[in-house]
């Protein structure tokens, strides 16, 4: 069972959609005890950083995502959901991530507009087969005003330009997160969620 957590900050419904298209079953739910008997944990999110990590908390998920993911089962973050996976954030003050990828959440740059929305391309770091099938340079949707600062290169998916090069999907063993949002993607989108299918 795909379990998508619910914590109130979340594109649920076109997020578990875009799974149940590519075949997956899935079950929304902000229940912390569902977490150990998931087969594949997608932490979805739009937001503040800030907020989501409160909420996490507050309904006992914020250590179940860490145990889950050091048990080695397979973990999906989007968006806001990539983010959380780091040690801190610098939204709004200085907030505390999972700490499961080393590195932090940094704003744009001030000459940029924020938030980033709409169409951009990402650029291969490394061949795995959550890209098969994605062309380099392929278009994705994104929203967001802050970006991923992985301490560790070899994290490193794929990147992204907007004024500055910047992260757009890491993978590390059995995490696998992206900046933009795959439900939103259209072909591109599906595409990448099935190959999730067939690996996790």
């Amino acid at each position: 069972m795909v379990l998508v957590l619910d914590y109130g900050m979340g594109n649920l419904l076109s997020v578990k959609k875009a799974l149940e298209e590519v075949g997956f079953k899935v079950k929304v739910s902000q229940d912390w005890r569902e977490v150990k008997g998931a087969s594949l944990l997608v932490l979805p999110g739009v937001g503040a950083f800030g907020d989501a990590v409160k909420n996490l908390k507050r309904l006992n998920l914020f250590e179940e995502v860490i145990d889950y993911v050091k048990g080695g089962k397979p973990f999906f973050g989007i968006c806001l959901g990539m983010q959380l996976l780091f040690e801190r954030s610098y939204e709004f003050g200085i907030n505390e991530g999972l700490g499961l990828i080393k590195g932090e959440v940094v704003r744009f740059p001030n000459r940029l507009r924020v938030p980033h929305i709409g169409w951009n391309q990402v650029w291969k770091r490394k061949e795995e087969g959550v890209l098969k099938g994605i062309r380099e340079g392929e278009y994705f949707y994104f929203v967001h005003s802050y970006y991923c600062k992985p301490k560790e290169e070899d994290v490193i998916l794929t990147t992204t330009d907007y004024g500055i090069e910047f992260t757009s999907s890491i993978l590390k063993g059995n995490i696998f997160a992206v900046q933009f949002h795959p439900e939103k993607s259209q072909r591109a989108g599906l595409r990448l969620l099935k190959n999730l299918k067939e690996i996790f």
